[in-house]
């Protein structure tokens, strides 16, 4: 007998000793206190999967010993097939006013139950999810949000039933009304302001492309689109001003615009980088921008589920950086900083592409900064490929001036003679056909022929120069005595055409005539020499 109770007392010590190993650890009630606004409950909550979706309130509460504390990072836990159930333990301080809200600070969770258990009852309090109809919200709030009235000084446990298809991510807090109302301001001002800047640069983007027509401009549109729509769905914007009450877009949405937005930066950066990539690089680009459209048709006919989407998200949409690297850095290494531009960019787009992927899937916590940083990374790309584009264009329209002079001076150089600057036998027959259907017996047109009298001597006696220099001041004074918009041209060795418009009688053309010829009376200055010559009209 002595043996036995001996026996019994080691075996009561061991269980002493090995209790808190051997017994699910209870959390500490969330103490509300008004003094703090905001609880962050992550730290009590503990979970318990229904795989088969068969646990009501009165058996997960047979069960609660069997709740867990989560194993994955804060409030973040990947994709889940199983109903989850939480348990939040509270304790009202004494001195509180018990009015509490609780929001769970993600917008896309399909359908919570919120049940309350205080002083041995059960209530239903409030049936939460982005497919729950609008107007029975409690609160008429972007995310899933109640008020919850508790009695101060008294515990409470809080049980939610979480069912989603999109990624399990829980954030639940418990905060004052009034910081409840102050957290939801400073999220619409930001979301306000974010959706500002695309809407601007989508607006510019339309008006560059009715003015230029290029189309580069309309896909920038459709990325900027995308990305906000994609954004506007995160954080429950879309389901409270654009699309209420739609159950298909709120399933379908986010998945179709992360698809999008890889499709049209893979057509935006071949648009822009064409001339330095690779010809693959170009059509595989192409070909990416086809695979991403019909995975969202595959999604959008629920031909694909949500973590497959992940998977197409997260491998395919980092691809257009890749396959653009190459010209980016090919422009960069010529000092091009358009490719500096899109490597920014695309640093940016890779870090936050990243974070969100890594929280929705449950590697990494949540918080601001990785819920947002898709948002603000999307809009540093936007305006960095607004600046891409106006580069691109200044280039473009840098290269049309340039080229426009060349053409002119091709074109110059082919109408005009060389020595004396004056129009050519070319120059001269497309002014004589732009002219003489317009003559008219009001609006005549006088030709006169000119050919130098004692050019050959002058020519003979001080050599080619001097001849040279005559020819020139010879077309100099001619042009001087006619109208502005009279021709001169040189057609010949020695022969000179005029041509004068719009003369009202034969009488003005011979008098014309008389004041050409009278240009030749004088001596001209021919370099170091003097020199006169006649003329034959």
């Amino acid at each position: 007998m002595q043996s036995i109770f001996r026996l019994g007392a080691w075996a009561w010590l061991c269980v002493i000793a090995l209790g808190p190993v051997l017994l699910p650890a209870s959390a500490s009630p969330l103490m509300l206190d008004d003094a703090i606004p905001v609880h962050d409950a992550w730290p009590v909550v503990r979970v318990l999967p229904d795989a088969s979706r068969s646990l009501d309130i009165r058996s997960a509460l047979s069960h609660l010993k069997d709740f867990k504390v989560p194993d994955s990072p804060h409030a973040g836990m990947g994709f889940r097939k199983e109903v989850m159930w939480f348990h939040v333990p509270l304790q009202v301080a004494e001195n509180s006013a018990g009015q509490w809200v609780m929001e769970i600070d993600y917008a896309l969770l399909n359908r919570i139950d919120v049940y309350v258990v205080r002083e041995g009852s059960i209530e239903l309090l409030a049936t939460l999810g982005n497919l729950q109809p609008f107007h029975e919200r409690p609160l008429a709030s972007r995310t899933p949000a109640v008020a919850l009235a508790l009695a101060p000084g008294k515990p409470v446990d809080v049980l939610l039933r979480v069912d989603t298809r999109s990624t399990m991510i829980v954030p639940v807090k418990f905060m004052t009304p009034g910081a409840f109302h102050a957290r939801a301001n400073n999220e619409f001002m930001l979301q306000g302001i974010l959706f500002a800047i695309g809407l601007c640069l989508l607006v510019l983007s339309a008006q560059q492309w009715f003015g230029l027509r290029d189309t580069v401009y309309v896909k920038y549109a459709a990325l900027i689109t995308s990305h906000l729509l994609f954004g506007v769905h995160l954080f429950g914007l879309g389901a409270l001003y654009l699309w209420r009450d739609n159950h298909w877009l709120e399933l379908h949405i986010a998945g179709l615009t992360s698809l999008l937005v890889s499709a049209t930066l893979a057509l935006f950066v071949e648009a822009i980088l064409r001339d330095d990539l690779h010809p693959r690089a170009r059509q595989a680009l192409r070909g990416l921008a086809v695979i991403l459209v019909v995975c969202s048709l595959l999604f959008a006919l629920n031909l694909m589920n949500n973590q497959w989407l992940a998977i197409v998200a997260g491998v395919f949409g980092l691809m257009p950086a890749l396959l653009g690297l190459q010209g980016a850095i090919a422009r960069v290494r010529r000092g091009d900083v358009i490719g500096a531009y899109f490597i920014a960019a695309w640093a940016g787009y890779f870090l936050a592409g990243v974070v969100l992927y890594l929280t929705i899937i449950g590697r990494i916590g949540v918080n601001f900064w990785t819920m947002h940083s898709v948002q603000l990374g999307a809009t540093l790309d936007m305006l960095l490929f607004m600046r891409i584009i106006v580069l691109r264009s200044a280039a473009e329209h840098r290269a049309a001036q340039i080229a426009g002079r060349e053409r002119d001076v091709m074109r110059s150089l082919a109408l005009t003679d060389s020595l004396t600057g004056l129009v050519n036998r070319r120059g001269l027959n497309e002014a004589l056909a732009k002219l003489v259907p317009g003559a008219a017996p009001e609006q005549l047109l006088a030709i006169y022929m000119l050919d130098l009298d004692g050019f050959k001597p002058v020519n003979d006696l001080h050599g080619h120069d001097i001849g040279d220099e005559l020819l020139v001041a010879i077309g100099k004074r001619l042009t001087a005595s006619l109208r502005s918009h009279d021709t001169v041209a040189r057609v010949g060795g020695d022969e000179f055409v005029v041509v004068a418009a719009e003369l009202k009688s034969e009488k003005q053309a011979v008098d014309l005539g008389q004041k050409l010829s009278a240009q030749f009376e004088a001596p001209f200055d021919a370099g170091s020499q003097r020199c006169t010559v006649g003329v034959t009209i």
